[in-house]
């Protein structure tokens, strides 16, 4: 581990001495206001099919469906720039030898297309959990070091292939929302991880922007543990994730735990409906908990429903939850002098409705939260990214071909 960290510095303090990294009072090269996070996959295949070119190219999966003329009406909706999801579980796998190559090119010229509809773009390798229809995922990754090599070696390649790209239009975000270091157990094993990642990227890509995080699914409170001197360069911007209050924005969400599965119907916020409509849906959730969960489970999930609604059932103790990573940020970012522009909301987001299940959010809370998101994040200085374009967060597509309701866009469009 020392000999480790040890070549992390030697390398860092040879790139500076070739003038690799960005000196210090540089700004970022990439800039960004307003933005939306295309999809990942929709459809996308078991890896036993990674080596059909039919099956897995174009590659990102949106490529399949979104044109150009989709991209523009992005931009003409008043967004600047677009969070481009690249699974890099394909990259890993030995399905792909044949196919590798392509796979790399495939992002390059999903960038180049992104930019020619007048949009900027961050290519963001977003990991998720294997199982299904993958076997290497974010678990794999952090827990096995000869899995993470390769993951490093694939940061360092991927930010080769879009180093030559226009540093004003494109950056490079190495890892989305690592699981690691969520356990309160004193632990942190993402500070050198990060700088390892970052290492790979800049000695390959040493003009583009690097998107850098904090552990534990990029929350606030983990960036603010993160020490910005350990990483010596200007030229990035930090992200983190929010989608605070999770009782409301993941309702019904099966893959988010064993609470939120029984939640549905809750408006946005509490206070939007009458008391006793409120305390009805309520006795509706704590029936089904009753009914569907595990006995040995049933009574702390009820305590827990009833600890979060008394969480934000007035107005002051809503804008206290929502503020509060924004809040953490700002702190950190003052104390660190990082400027607000150098920050940003990579993710947020309401529901629209979980695949397979019936309830469908209404569009005007999902519209409201969007707006009050938006709203706290431009306040304090910070670009944004809405999750997502299509699928259960969908504002534009839902499934199935289907159009989401227009009134999350319209409210982004409303700001332009």
């Amino acid at each position: 581990m020392a000999l480790l960290t040890a070549m992390i510095k030697t390398l860092m303090a040879a790139l500076l001495l070739l003038g690799v990294l960005v000196l210090p009072g540089q700004a970022a090269s990439f800039s960004m206001k307003r933005g939306l996070n295309l999809d990942q996959w929709t459809t996308w295949p078991g890896e036993d099919k990674w080596s059909d070119r039919q099956a897995i190219l174009p590659y990102p999966e949106w490529r399949k469906f979104l044109k150009n003329d989709d991209l523009k009406a992005l931009k003409s909706a008043g967004f600047d720039f677009l969070r481009m999801p690249v699974d890099p579980s394909p990259f890993l796998s030995g399905e792909t030898l044949a196919l590798r190559d392509e796979l790399y090119a495939g992002v390059l010229s999903s960038v180049r297309m992104i930019n020619r509809a007048g949009l900027k773009v961050i290519v963001d390798m977003h990991l998720i959990p294997a199982g299904g229809n993958r076997k290497i995922g974010m678990g794999q990754v952090m827990d096995n070091p000869q899995t993470f090599d390769a993951y490093v070696e694939m940061v360092r390649k991927m930010a080769r292939t879009l180093a030559t790209e226009d540093p004003t239009k494109v950056a490079f975000e190495p890892m989305n929302e690592p699981i690691v270091d969520c356990d309160s157990d004193g632990t942190s094993l993402w500070p050198e991880r990060q700088q390892r990642l970052f290492a790979a990227a800049r000695s390959s890509a040493t003009k583009l922007t690097l998107i850098l995080t904090g552990a534990c699914y990029s929350s606030a409170a983990s960036l603010a543990k993160i020490d910005p001197k350990a990483i010596p360069d200007d030229n990035v911007i930090w992200t983190f994730h929010s989608y605070d209050p999770f009782l409301l924005t993941h309702q019904g969400a099966t893959w988010a735990g064993d609470f939120i599965p029984y939640v549905t119907g809750l408006p946005y916020p509490l206070t939007a409906v009458p008391r006793a409509e409120l305390d009805a849906t309520l006795d509706t959730i704590r029936a089904r908990i009753k009914a569907e969960a595990p006995w040995a489970r049933q009574n702390g999930l009820l305590a827990y429903l009833d600890e979060q609604v008394a969480s934000m059932d007035t107005h002051e103790k809503l804008l206290a939850v929502m503020d509060a990573p924004f809040k953490t940020v700002e702190a950190w970012a003052k104390a660190h002098g990082i400027k607000s522009e150098n920050v940003t909301l990579g993710e947020f987001g309401m529901i629209r409705q979980e695949y397979g299940n019936a309830y469908v959010m209404p569009a005007e809370y999902r519209a409201a939260y969007v707006k009050d998101m938006i709203a706290r994040a431009e306040a304090h200085g910070f670009s944004w990214s809405v999750w997502s374009y299509g699928g259960a967060f969908g504002i534009v597509d839902a499934f199935n071909g289907e159009k989401a309701e227009p009134d999350v866009l319209d409210a982004i469009r409303s700001l332009h």
